[in-house]
C-alpha cells in the first residue's frame, strides 16, 4: 500500500472518529446539532427549487438519505484530501480540521431554536480528530509519534511538525524508499481498525441513546379520543381492481419534508400558540386539545413536487380538531391574510386565512388511520388541508400560528421561487396496465385515480392512441376531498399503443394537456403510457 494512499486512509478513519463522537455528542444536545445532519439541513434550506425537484425525481421519498449519504461521501473526500496533505504539512491539516469545526458549529447553532450546546459535537469530534490523525499518520509513515522509525532514525519531523517523510520520496514518486516495516504495517491496520471500532460504537451510542429519548413510547401510551363526528362510510365499490389502495396505509403514505432528522415531540410538553394580528392570543395545550371537538374525514393530499403520473399523493383517514374554531376564537382582524403554520424544526408555510374559515374540513389532525400520527408524519399533531398542495398547508410537528399578511411574510418555500398560494390541480394518472407493459389482444382493463380536492371529480376520459375521447367508469367516493378511483375495458389490438387519460372537475374545468413542471405552483399534463398488445 502506498503512502499516499495510507495517509488519505488515516484521514478517513480520523474523520470517522469524529463524526461518530458528534454523534454521540449529538444524543445529549439534540440530533439536528450533529454535524452531518446540520450541515446537510444548511443544504436543504439553500438548495435552488431545481436541485430540490431533481433530488425529489430521482430519489422519491429517500432524498433526505440520499441528501446525508453524499455528504458523508463528500466529507471522505475532504479528509482522504487532509491524510495525504497532513503527512508532509501537518499545520494544513490541522487548519482543514478547525475548518471543519467551523462549518459544522455554524451550521448547528443557526439551526431554529439552537442554543450554545449545539457547537458541542462540532467541536469535540474536530478535537478527537487531530490526535487520532497525527497517531494514524505516524503509523503510516513507519515511525513512532516521536517521528523514528520503529527499526531506526530517518530523520526527524519536516517543517510542519509532523512525522518526517520515509528517506527518500515516496512510492508513488517513482524512487526507492525504505520498505515500510512489518510491524509497522500491523500498527497501521490495527490503528484504522480501532478508529474504525471506534466510530461505530461512538456513533452507534449516540443512536441508541437518541432512539431512547425518541417518543416512541409517548406515541404508543395516546389514547384517540372518540370522534363526535364519524367519517362517512366508505362504498366497496369505491375500491377497483387494478388502481392503488382507497386508503393509503400509513407505511407507505409519501413523506417529503426538510427534516433530515425527524423532529421528536413529546406531547405532554406540546402547546400551540395562535398569535399575531389576533385580538384573542391563546395557546393550548396537549391535553386541551383532546377535549375538543373531533372530526373524522377521508382527505387526499398531495405534494407540489408530484409529476404527471407520480406517487406523491395518498388518501388517509384522520383525526382531528376543525381548526376554523380555534382560529375564531383568537379573532383575527380583518386584513390578516395569512395562517403561519410554524413547525417544530422550524419551517414554515402560509394558508389563506379564508381557506380554513371557509366551512371545508381543514383539521388539527392527531390521528391517522386508526391510530396516532406516526412520527415521521407529524405527531403529535399536524395540519391537513383539504384543495391545497402540503408546502401551503400541512405543516407537520406544528406549534404555532401566527396570523399575518402575504404581503408582510414569505413561508419557506416562497422566497425559493414557489408560489405563494397552491392550490391542488385537476389531474389523473393510469395505474395499471403499467408504462411499458406487454399485454395479450383482447379485452385489457384499464385502472387508476383522478382527484381535483375540494371541487371533486365530475368525468374521466381515456383516449388510446389519437383516437376520440372514451368516458370511463367512475367510483364512488366519499366527499369532493378524497382522489376517486376509475376503471375502463379496453379491446385491445396488437401493436403498441399509447393510453392517455384527462379529468374534468364539478366546475367544469378541463384538465390541461400543456406540459409544465411541478415549479412554481403544481405539474400540469395528461399521464400516458405506452402498452405492447401480442
Amino acid at each position: 500500500m502506498k503512502a499516499t494512499v495510507r495517509s488519505g486512509l488515516a484521514g478517513v478513519a480520523a474523520a470517522a472518529v469524529a463524526l461518530g463522537a458528534a454523534e454521540s455528542v449529538a444524543a445529549g444536545t439534540g440530533a439536528d446539532s450533529s454535524p452531518l445532519v446540520a450541515v446537510g439541513a444548511v443544504v436543504v434550506d439553500h438548495v435552488p427549487a431545481s436541485v430540490k425537484d431533481f433530488g425529489i425525481a430521482v430519489f422519491g421519498v429517500h432524498d433526505k438519505t440520499a441528501l446525508l449519504v453524499g455528504t458523508a461521501i463528500l466529507l471522505a473526500c475532504y479528509a482522504y484530501g487532509l491524510g495525504v496533505v497532513g503527512r508532509r504539512r501537518w499545520p494544513w491539516a490541522v487548519a482543514g480540521i478547525g475548518l471543519f469545526a467551523v462549518a459544522g458549529v455554524v451550521a448547528a447553532v443557526t439551526r431554529p431554536g439552537a442554543g450554545a450546546t449545539a457547537a458541542l459535537p462540532a467541536l469535540i469530534g474536530a478535537g478527537l480528530a487531530v490526535p487520532v490523525l497525527r497517531y494514524l499518520l505516524a503509523a503510516a509513515d513507519g515511525r513512532s509519534e516521536s517521528g523514528h522509525r520503529g527499526a531506526a532514525a530517518a530523520g526527524g519531523t519536516d517543517r510542519g511538525g509532523a512525522p518526517a517523510a520515509e528517506a527518500g520520496r515516496d512510492e508513488g514518486a517513482g524512487t526507492a524508499v525504505h520498505a515500510y516495516p512489518r510491524e509497522s504495517r500491523r500498527r497501521f491496520l490495527k490503528g484504522l481498525g480501532i478508529a474504525g471500532v471506534a466510530a461505530l460504537a461512538a456513533g452507534g451510542a449516540g443512536r441508541l441513546i437518541g432512539s431512547r429519548r425518541a417518543v416512541t413510547s409517548a406515541r404508543q401510551s395516546v389514547v384517540l379520543p372518540v370522534a363526535a363526528e364519524p367519517a362517512p362510510v366508505v362504498p366497496a365499490a369505491a375500491q377497483v381492481s387494478g388502481a392503488v389502495p382507497w386508503v393509503t396505509p400509513n407505511r407507505e403514505f409519501y413523506r417529503i419534508d426538510t427534516a433530515l432528522v425527524t423532529p421528536q415531540v413529546d406531547p405532554s410538553s406540546w402547546t400551540l400558540r395562535i398569535h399575531g394580528m389576533v385580538r384573542n392570543p391563546i395557546t393550548i395545550t396537549w391535553a386541551e386539545l383532546l377535549q375538543r371537538p373531533m372530526v373524522e374525514r377521508h382527505v387526499t393530499i398531495a405534494c407540489v413536487s408530484n409529476e404527471v403520473g407520480g406517487d406523491l399523493i395518498g388518501n388517509a383517514l384522520w383525526l382531528g380538531t376543525p381548526i376554523k374554531a380555534l382560529i375564531d376564537e383568537a379573532d383575527p382582524l380583518p386584513e390578516a391574510d395569512q395562517a403561519v403554520q410554524r413547525s417544530a424544526d422550524g419551517w414554515t408555510c402560509g394558508t389563506p386565512t379564508a381557506v380554513l374559515r371557509d366551512g371545508r374540513d381543514a383539521l388539527l389532525a392527531i390521528g391517522m388511520n386508526g391510530e396516532a400520527l406516526p412520527v415521521p408524519h407529524g405527531f403529535p399533531v399536524r395540519m391537513i388541508v383539504p384543495g391545497l398542495y402540503g408546502y401551503v398547508s400541512a405543516c407537520k410537528w406544528i406549534t404555532e400560528i401566527e396570523l399575518t399578511r402575504f404581503a408582510d411574510f414569505d413561508a419557506y418555500w416562497v422566497p425559493r421561487g414557489w408560489s405563494a398560494q397552491g392550490p391542488i390541480k385537476t389531474q389523473s394518472r393510469i395505474d395499471s396496465p403499467r408504462d411499458g407493459a406487454s399485454k395479450p389482444a383482447g379485452a385489457v382493463t384499464v385502472a387508476g385515480v383522478a382527484w381535483a380536492q375540494h371541487r371533486g371529480v365530475a368525468k374521466v376520459e381515456l383516449q388510446v392512441d389519437e383516437g376520440d375521447w372514451e368516458t370511463v367508469t367512475l367510483a364512488p367516493t366519499v366527499s369532493a376531498d378524497t382522489w376517486r378511483q376509475w376503471t375502463h375495458t379496453w379491446q385491445a389490438t396488437p401493436g403498441t399503443h399509447t393510453l392517455r387519460v384527462r379529468a374534468t372537475d364539478l366546475d367544469g374545468a378541463v384538465q390541461t394537456a400543456d406540459t409544465a413542471p411541478p415549479a412554481p405552483d403544481g405539474a400540469t399534463g395528461w399521464h400516458q403510457v405506452n402498452i405492447d398488445v401480442e
